[in-house]
């Protein structure tokens, strides 16, 4: 009977143990055939290299005398071997994976990357060298460079001086498109924005002051500071209907929107129009108003400040001002040298974040805001930005804090983001929202549940839905859930 035949626990009768080294192997394997086999083969090897041995004893010469040659230097192809734990470490697995999460339909065209922030180490990978478009995320970019460029404690100015002609004010714009004409003391959409009416007020006290000035009865507007087209070609006009993005000019108010208090308001096709209309109006007496350039070397009137770089950086991140994301971005372009026009912006942008020391090969920049299909940024300059941003290098902590977080802060705290089972990644996801009609966006930080820090970029291309913003969060939340041990498969 064959002993895989014989039921569970019944014993097979064993013959006598044959005397010698055979013997003994097999008393010490016991009964068992198949152990039996083993050693037995075992046994044969032995017993064959034994003989082996011994033939070789047998025939060989007597050994030559042993020459102590000088220590020689080591051949360069003799390496060490690596010990057991380094060759465990170099092919260690990552189990996490966030596959299906991934292959979510709402996703559309998705391109993503995941780097471990702490290592460098790129944990997930989906298109994630492809320039493409960015949406909104295009704001840290632009903000960064403005940090570069310009410094968190810049302010642009807007100023009035006297005109040629006599009786006339020049109202000069400086690029500050907060200036606001809500009342000195009543805040609209931008916190702590300059006045129309303290400018107003400089402007007739020093006018007033000179008794040989005649009636103050013209108003030139100057707005030359940006030149070319005030709205982007790329760009659909809807936008500036539904009140997203006004036309982008060096001079005017509340960031052109009908609703000074409303972050979402109609704007006009003519900003500097109504600008210069506002402050005549808190001037009073003015009769004519037009525009024109201010001559060189007149004596000043007035000026008023913007907010601070950093102040309008954190309102361009963290409700996605579009107004103040170009104005940061032309302002970049201006002081870089590079032009004050929409065809300097990428110039002057990349020149302002080539000091990161991050590679922007393949990057374009058509704007500040991200509203064009024409951008292109691959998701993996993000990551790499974002380590920066999370070690807070140089000016970045300024973007890291004016970032919106998940169930927190700005647009990532609204009621359709991180909700249901992704509430658990709330306080952990610190990211830069994006939105355009062929695209949704997610780019930032994540201080994942087993400690690690990662930085990401999920971009949902093409045919997308507003619920695409809901299959982003979910995967950001996998990258939560899994931190360091995410998988690329």
């Amino acid at each position: 009977m064959d002993d895989a035949s014989a039921p569970e626990g019944a014993s097979v009768p064993r013959a006598p143990a044959p005397d010698g080294l055979l013997g003994r192997v097999r008393a010490a394997l016991g009964g068992h055939r198949l152990a039996t086999a083993i050693g037995a083969a075992a046994l044969g090897l032995l017993l064959l290299g034994g003989g082996a041995i011994a033939v070789g004893a047998a025939m060989r010469t007597p050994p030559a005398p042993i020459r102590v040659a000088a220590a020689a230097e080591p051949t360069p192809s003799a390496e060490p071997r690596p010990s057991p734990d380094a060759a465990a470490a170099a092919v260690a697995l990552r189990t996490c994976s966030v596959d299906e999460l991934a292959a979510d339909p709402r996703l559309a065209e998705l391109q993503a990357q995941v780097v471990n922030a702490g290592t460098g180490e790129v944990l997930f990978d989906r298109g994630g060298s492809t320039p493409s478009r960015t949406a909104s995320v295009m704001k840290v970019l632009t903000s960064a460079a403005a940090l570069a460029v310009l410094g968190p404690d810049y302010r642009a100015t807007t100023t009035v001086v006297k005109g040629a002609e006599p009786g006339t004010a020049v109202l000069v714009g400086g690029g500050d498109v907060t200036l606001s004409r809500t009342p000195s003391g009543d805040e609209g959409v931008y916190p702590g924005a300059a006045h129309l009416d303290d400018l107003a007020a400089q402007v007739r006290t020093a006018w007033d002051a000179d008794p040989a000035n005649p009636p103050l009865t013209r108003l030139v507007l100057d707005a030359g500071y940006f030149g070319g087209e005030e709205w982007q070609p790329s760009w659909n006009l809807k936008e500036r209907d539904d009140g997203y993005m006004s036309n982008i000019a060096a001079l005017m108010v509340d960031g052109d929107r009908d609703d000074p208090y409303s972050n979402t308001s109609f704007r006009s096709d003519d900003p500097v129009g109504r600008a210069g209309q506002a402050f005549a109006d808190e001037l009073g007496g003015i009769e004519t108003i037009e525009r024109g350039t201010a001559p060189s070397g007149a004596a000043q009137l007035g000026a008023v400040s913007s907010p601070t770089v950093a102040e309008l950086v954190d309102k361009a991140l963290v409700v996605s001002d579009n107004t103040v994301a170009e104005m940061l971005a032309r302002l970049v372009a201006i002081q870089s040298g590079a032009g004050n026009d929409f065809g300097a912006i990428n110039a002057g942008v990349l020149q302002g974040l080539a000091g990161y020391g991050v590679d922007t090969a393949g990057i374009v920049i058509v704007d500040g805001s991200g509203l064009s299909d024409d951008n292109a940024v691959p998701p993996a300059y993000l990551t790499r930005l974002f380590q920066k941003i999370a070690a807070r290098e140089g000016q970045l902590g300024v973007l890291l804090d004016g970032l919106p977080i998940a169930g927190e802060r700005g647009s990532l705290s609204y009621d359709d983001r991180f909700t249901g089972d992704n509430a658990v990644a709330d306080g952990q996801v610190i990211a830069k929202t994006g939105w355009i009609d062929t695209g949704y966006t997610l780019a930032g930080v994540v201080h994942a549940a087993d400690g690690a820090t990662l930085t990401f970029a999920i971009y949902a291309l093409g045919d997308v839905s507003d619920d695409a913003k809901q299959a982003i969060d979910t995967l950001a939340t996998g990258f939560y859930r899994c931190g360091a041990q995410l998988s690329n498969r």
